[in-house]
């Protein structure tokens, strides 16, 4: 019992920091930055409100399986910790291919 408190208070947890990343990348005025210790300049994005968009659906998209996942636990949960498991390795991934696109896009 006490475990599954545990499993879905930490998957609740990321899907709400990640849906809070998301937005406070969308609403930026400054450009996001997605590297750990590192800042992106003004001059180097050449449209900042667009590149901190689809930063902040970047982020936004990642937490949907982590709010299906709280929801689905329920019904299935050894299938959902695996799926959710496999999601937060793969989705890393997914996040670094995601940004890598956004910042071509929009660097100068």
């Amino acid at each position: 019992m006490i475990g599954n408190v545990i499993w879905i208070f930490s998957i609740l947890t990321c899907a709400i920091l990640f849906l809070g990343i998301g937005i406070y990348a969308w609403q930026r005025k400054d450009p996001m930055w997605f590297w750990s210790g590192s800042s992106v300049s003004k001059d180097s994005i050449k449209d900042i409100p667009a590149y901190n968009k689809a930063n902040g659906i970047m982020w936004i998209v990642y937490s949907f399986p982590y709010w299906i996942c709280v929801i689905t636990y329920y019904w299935c949960p050894k299938e959902t910790v695996i799926f959710m498991l496999a999601y937060a390795f793969l989705g890393l991934g997914f996040l670094i291919y995601c940004y890598l696109k956004i910042e071509n896009k929009y660097k100068l």
